[in-house]
């Protein structure tokens, strides 16, 4: 068995995604029926099934699509203070209300994968400079 990871992940069937491809992804139905089901959802229970095979427990939990954005820190696993100066910054576009911040959880799923993209090439870069 595996040692515990924090390989936290959330899918989002974006407006623009489709929603099946023929001939696509699919699950089999205790009735024996093919279902497809969007590639999305199929990585989604391809990481589930990935992680349960390594020992590890699974817990999914469905989001809503625009989260205070404290609860939006705690999903993609960044300080809420960190989260919160990116917004204030201008990264990641919120609506405030009297007591809460808003954010859409497309843009901030976007914004993290942008980031996480940046430091990949930074350090890509830096052991590619190694290797000469």
């Amino acid at each position: 068995m595996h040692g515990p990871t924090r390989d936290a992940r959330i899918y989002l069937l974006d407006d623009d995604e489709p929603q099946v491809v023929p001939e696509g992804p699919a699950v089999i139905r205790t009735d024996g029926v093919r279902e497809e089901i969007p590639p999305v959802v199929y990585q989604a229970v391809w990481h589930v099934v990935q992680a349960m095979r390594a020992g590890q427990a699974v817990k999914v939990v469905p989001l809503r699509t625009e989260l205070p954005i404290d609860h939006a820190a705690d999903a993609i696993g960044i300080g809420r203070d960190d989260l919160r100066k990116h917004a204030a910054d201008g990264n990641i576009l919120f609506r405030s209300t009297e007591y809460v911040d808003w954010v859409q959880l497309a843009d901030v799923i976007r914004w993290d994968s942008e980031r996480r993209g940046r430091r990949r090439a930074i350090l890509d870069e830096m052991f590619a400079d190694d290797e000469e």
